[in-house]
């Protein structure tokens, strides 16, 4: 059944965010829900369980579509590629008990807020539902489901400061708190009985069940047995996993879920309560001392330095300040664009410090509460992972599928032969239903995930931590990886300048040193400074010390808590006794600087800025800012240096530090110089991008450093090489107009004069991983640029993006979509960077790797302990190890299964079968250890140029699993064809072979012994009813050597994974596997031979099996080794056949080979004439051949 997209039946719920849903409103229907039950008695649960796994076909079935302002029954369905349904019941929140007459609710009507928009007037309730924890209420006005728990965000900066700041009533923190719910983080630990219910509920476990019954309805007593053991011993290892982490998980939230906390009362004062009453609205007082913050707050007064550790894995302190009170009628979080966030606590944050304000108090108002804050999302993301489209798995449940449709035809060939034969109806079914449980491998997912496990243990001991284990086979896969990180601040200290550019290194006292000394956001805690690296070195190289005992400085009639600076036992002389740093203004990405607010002991109060120099330079008055700034710039960024610059100015008396706005304070400045700081690459850096561009993986720099400096430390690491040319494109938006240009030109490191606009916009291009050819060329750009360009010239960026190597002065939401723009091109593309700036690209990258020192940061899937690049190619080893692992165990399983399924159906036209045994050997003593053993082989120590295959369907991988089923096939029927040729050979005496070869004399109690259901007598002529026959024991040899056949033609070593000989546990496995193989074929041991179903056999028979074994063992050898794994073969068939990749940037690479014109240089596009093009051709360049070319594909 489809849905109806009547406005009024659907909506959507979260529109725009990364948890966006589809809502669609239904009504229990009484007939309806009496069919259903009345199916679930006939059933026999069956259709419960069904509905169970298909919550969207439970909806359709017991209810009416409708309106969602009539719904009681909602059902969703999430808007990526995967379309999960799900089902919610709609609920009601009665609040008369707190609006007590209706002379109390006016108070409630007149808010502008989703409290009073929520509310049905005449009963006082209000309708919700609750999704993944977050509860949303429906908004009578606007006709949709709301979140509640965080506060609404058209609030404006003032109207946060005047609605909020003196607090709420109790009356509207009573409705808000029964609304909203209470502010925790429950994560409850979940019972036993739910986990194992849940459990055995999978469809793997289920059809387990099925096929148990069956195998207890056929008489396979042990091996039935033996299964449910097996089955039982899985699910609890499972249970007890997902009971710890339910452990650990609570452990980690309930920390701060009873927090005492002291709140503002509007015309009450000030209450202590525990944090799980905070209501989003509530004005919360941070005392001093370190604490815990029980949920997201706006920071209106004063000012925190805090710990986010636990969101984003960076252990440098945070300093957060008061939201300004802007008179301006935008919402609070698009004034402060990308920098809303340094005016907000987050939820599991530590506050480590506190400043107040001229009143000494600091004061948040609650933004967030429960699973709505930052810890809480979170949490929610570990609860509720998001699915990984990987085409492995996409194409195993094709697979599988095809498996379903191969055990349908033995279904069929079953079926016919017993029922020719006369066999009873039940039998024939029984049999039939058999096929289906030999066919299709149950063991078959968890056989996929052992070598994720075992990879994940692998990477735990090399410090690599992985809060995703599904992206381990997708590391297998990466081309591309973004690295933020290439440069290390230890060697920082060297500074080659300071002032206006004299030729002397001296550092005298003066405005400059001054800025060196105060404009920073260094605290010292514990004894020790703390802070941004960059900072922390500034400032060692002053030689002043921070006075980390500073009490209350006077400034003006009111005091406030500040930050002393004083000179150190080895600093040079100074005129002063130190210096107060007022107030800050933090270092913003967006606008690239910081600012403070300062005062020497005694004198005036000055501002002292630092950041990007091109930002800086255009605060400051003109004459103050050399001629040659640019030149000299330039000089410097080219030799890789981290260029910072100065300014200052003097403030005049009269206003407060804290009542100045950022633009006060940051205009009219004096320009004082540049402070050259050297940025030298670490150790590892130049190796590691070697190891990944031999290995054509593509290393692109996303960086916040100056363009110039960009390119040369993108040139000493190798990501460029000397003899390639660096194309600057700079993209600029017309100011007052809908136009904007596009301009491409080269980047000359030599070049004194003026060098264009080298903003904190510019960012440097990556190059694509090729040959070296001569004229091979690099974009650079900058995060200004990229904009532009991404915004209004989006049809150029795919073509930018293909041969782009550097990017700098990036934003984090610039990251982000640039990894976004990447992945959009086909690329595989690793992040690797800090937690902090790089949160929201770690996340969407397909690996993203956190240096941290945490042990595991759920910023990113995967964290390294060790800061270091050299944790990328580690991880990309062992991915790809990891990927060809869960191919071999793949293609073992489904050969196996095929094997059996063959050896099946060949006895079957005989009315026979295996025995109970001999399932039991081959499944638990062959396969079973085998698949645990076969993963234990380690990744190859050397990145090749090439990837292992990414999808089940490629033809290497099916022309392997075919060629195999055949020579299985072919080795079966020769020997169930062969055995009967043979003149021992009798169908109805199973013991003719021994007695004519030994003479044997059979006496009853052996004929009894031999005879599965009872062979009567002595008779040896007598037809024997069980599985006993040649044909059986000839099958049952050859299929169970040959499992082991394809295990160890099927165990990849080289060039991904270390030579097979190297897992000496699966070489021992197999050795001992095949012993006992050979033992039973040539022991001649009755008891043993009885209960394994087998029967004796001339030894030259014997031999000719092994004979025909060791045939298929080296033609299937020869063949993986000579066809299947032969690169060479499928590259020259690839060329014969003209196959070219369907990525989207190899075919954009393939039309750009063609474009002489490509690229552009010292041209400059406008707006107009791209739309020309884009309407004429639909190409993104004006060039004809390439958009030719383009229409083309």
């Amino acid at each position: 059944m489809g849905e109806n997209p009547a406005k009024s039946h659907y909506a959507q719920l979260n529109l725009g965010e990364e948890n966006e849903m589809e809502i669609f409103g239904y009504k229990t229907q009484c007939c309806r829900k009496a069919l259903c039950i009345a199916g679930y008695i006939l059933s026999c649960g069956a259709l419960l369980l069904l509905f169970y796994w298909k919550p969207e076909w439970d909806v359709w079935a017991n209810c009416v579509p409708c309106s969602l302002e009539e719904a009681d029954v909602v059902l969703l369905r999430t808007t990526d590629e995967f379309r999960i349904y799900s089902r919610k019941n709609v609920t009601w929140i009665s609040v008369s008990g707190i609006i007590k007459s209706r002379l109390d609710y006016p108070s409630f009507a007149e808010e502008d807020s989703i409290f009073s928009k929520a509310l049905m007037k005449p009963s006082l309730q209000v309708k919700s539902i609750q999704v993944q924890k977050i509860r949303y209420v429906w908004n009578i006005y606007a006709k949709q489901f709301q979140k509640v728990g965080a506060l609404e965000d058209h609030h404006t900066c003032s109207a946060i400061h005047t609605k909020f700041g003196s607090g709420l009533t109790c009356s509207e923190q009573s409705l808000r708190r029964v609304i909203c719910g209470p502010n925790t983080i429950d994560v409850p630990v979940i019972p036993i009985w739910k986990l194992l219910i849940k459990e055995v509920l999978n469809p793997f476990y289920v059809f387990q069940l099925f096929s148990v019954c069956l195998w207890f309805a056929e008489d396979y007593m042990e091996y039935a047995a033996a299964i449910i053991i097996m089955s039982l011993l899985s699910i609890s290892l499972t249970v007890y996993d997902l009971r710890q982490q339910s452990v650990k998980l609570q452990r980690l939230v309930e920390s701060h879920n009873s927090i005492m906390v002291t709140v503002c009362r509007n015309k009450e004062g000030f209450q202590e309560l525990e944090s799980h009453h905070l209501v989003p609205g509530d004005m919360v007082v941070l005392k001093e001392g370190k604490a815990l913050l029980p949920c997201d707050a706006i920071l209106i007064s004063g000012q925190c330095i805090v710990n986010e550790s636990m969101l984003t894995g960076e252990s440098i302190p945070v300093t957060k300040t008061q939201l300004p009170q802007a008179d301006n009628l935008k919402p609070w979080k698009m004034h402060c664009a990308e920098d809303y966030k340094k005016h907000v606590l987050f939820c599991g944050t530590e506050v480590i410090q506190t400043k107040g304000d001229d009143r000494g108090v600091v004061k948040a108002v609650v933004l967030q509460t429960g699973f709505n804050t930052a810890k809480g999302d979170l949490v929610r993301s570990i609860l509720y992972p998001k699915p990984m489209n990987f085409r492995l798995y996409r194409d195993a449940l094709r697979f599988l599928m095809c498996l379903i449709a191969f055990a349908a035809i033995g279904m069929i060939y079953t079926v016919c032969v017993f029922a020719l034969n006369g066999e009873e109806a039940g039998e024939v079914v029984k049999k039939a239903l058999d096929v289906i449980t030999i066919a299709v491998p149950p063991a078959l997912p968890a056989a996929l995930t052992t070598g994720i496990i075992y990879t994940q243990r692998r990477l735990k001991k090399k410090g690599i931590f992985c809060i995703s284990p599904q992206r381990i086979n997708m590391c297998g896969q990466l081309n591309l990886i973004c690295f933020d990180k290439v440069t290390g601040w230890e060697s920082l200290a060297n500074f080659q300048d300071v002032r206006r550019f004299p030729a002397d290194h001296s550092l005298p006292w003066g405005p400059a040193f001054r800025a060196m000394v105060v404009c920073h956001s260094l605290i010292v805690l514990e004894g020790k400074i703390q802070g941004d690296p960059l900072d922390v070195k500034m400032f060692e190289a002053t030689n002043w010390v921070i006075d980390d005992s500073s009490g209350h400085q006077i400034e003006g009639q009111r005091s406030t808590h500040a930050t002393v600076i004083r000179p150190g036992p080895k600093a040079n002389t100074a005129s002063v006794e130190g210096i107060t740093i007022l107030h800050q203004f933090p270092f913003s990405s967006a606008l690239q600087r910081m600012s403070v607010i300062a005062q020497e002991t005694g004198g005036e109060k000055q501002v002292f800025t630092k950041g990007a120099p091109e930002m800086v330079a255009t605060l400051c008055r003109a004459e103050t800012v050399p001629s040659n700034f640019e030149s000299k710039l330039l000089f410097y960024t080219a030799q890789g240096f981290r260029v910072i610059g100065l300014a200052y100015k003097s403030l005049q008396s009269g206003k407060q530090s804290t009542d100045l706005t950022r633009e006060e304070v940051e205009s009219d400045l004096t320009f004082l110089g540049l402070l050259i700081m050297e940025n030298r690459l670490k150790r590892e850096t130049k190796p590691v991008l070697e190891e990944l561009s031999d290995a054509h993986i593509r290393s692109v720099m996303v960086t916040g450093d100056n363009i110039q400096t960009a390119v040369t430390v993108a040139k000493n690491a190798g990501m460029i090489s000397p003899t390639n040319r660096v194309i600057l494109v700079e993209a600029n938006k017309i100011p007052g107009s809908f136009s904007a240009s596009v301009t491409w030109k080269p980047l000359k490191e030599n070049k004194t004069e003026d060098d264009g606009n080298l903003d904190s916009g510019s960012q440097t291009g990556r190059r694509i991983r090729l040959a070296a050819e001569p004229g091979q060329f690099h974009f650079a750009m900058s995060g200004k640029s990229y904009q532009v360009v991404a915004q209004y010239f989006s049809h150029l960026l795919p073509k930018l993006l293909l041969n782009a190597t550097v990017f700098a002065r990036m934003s984090p939401s610039q990251k982000s979509s640039l990894v976004e723009e990447f992945q959009k091109l086909d690329y595989f593309v690793g992040m690797c960077g800090d937690g902090a700036n790089d949160c929201g690209a770690l996340k969407v990258a397909h690996a993203g790797i956190s240096l941290s020192e945490q042990e595991a940061s759920v910023a990113s899937p995967f964290t390294s302990r060790t800061p270091s690049i050299a944790c990328v190619p580690e991880l990309i080893r062992e991915g790809r190890a990891a990927l060809v692992t869960s191919f071999c165990m793949f293609k073992y399983m489904a050969l196996y299964s095929t094997i059996q399924y063959l050896g099946v159906l060949l006895l079957y036209w005989q009315l026979n079968s295996f025995g109970n045994y001999q399932f039991l050997f081959q499944d638990l003593a062959i396969t079973t250890v085998i698949g645990m053993t076969m993963s234990f082989t380690e990744a190859y120590p050397k990145l090749v140029p090439y990837r292992p295959p990414s999808q089940l369907v490629s033809p290497p991988l099916l022309l392997s699993v075919i060629l195999n089923i055949l020579f299985s096939l072919g080795m079966q029927i020769l020997g169930f064809l062969m055995v009967q040729k043979q003149p021992w050979y009798s169908k109805t005496d199973i013991h003719s072979a021994c007695l004519s070869v030994n003479n044997h004399v059979e006496n009853s109690s052996s004929a009894s012994s031999l005879g599965l259901h009872g062979v009567g007598g002595g008779d040896p002529t007598e037809v024997d009813n069980g599985y006993k026959s040649y044909e059986n024991t000839t099958v049952w040899l050859l299929s169970t050597i040959n499992c082991l056949i394809i295990a160890l033609v099927f165990s990849k070593g080289k060039p991904f994974r270390q030579p097979i000989y190297t897992n000496y546990v699966f070489i021992m496995v197999l050795v001992g596997q095949l012993g006992v193989c050979l033992f039973l074929v040539f022991a001649d041991i009755d008891d043993l031979y009885s209960k394994m179903d087998l029967v004796c056999t001339p030894t030259t028979w014997r031999i000719s099996m092994v004979m025909m074994l060791a045939v298929t063992l080296a033609v299937s050898f020869l063949v993986e080794e000579a066809i299947i794994e032969n690169r060479a073969l499928w590259l020259w068939l690839k060329k014969t056949f003209q196959y070219h990749s369907k990525s989207h940037y190899k075919r954009l690479q393939r039309v750009l080979e063609q474009d002489s014109a490509w690229p552009p240089l010292n041209e400059t596009f406008s707006l107009d004439a791209v739309t020309v093009s884009v309407e004429e051709d639909m190409g993104g360049h004006s060039n004809p051949t390439f958009d030719s070319n383009e229409d083309a594909l």
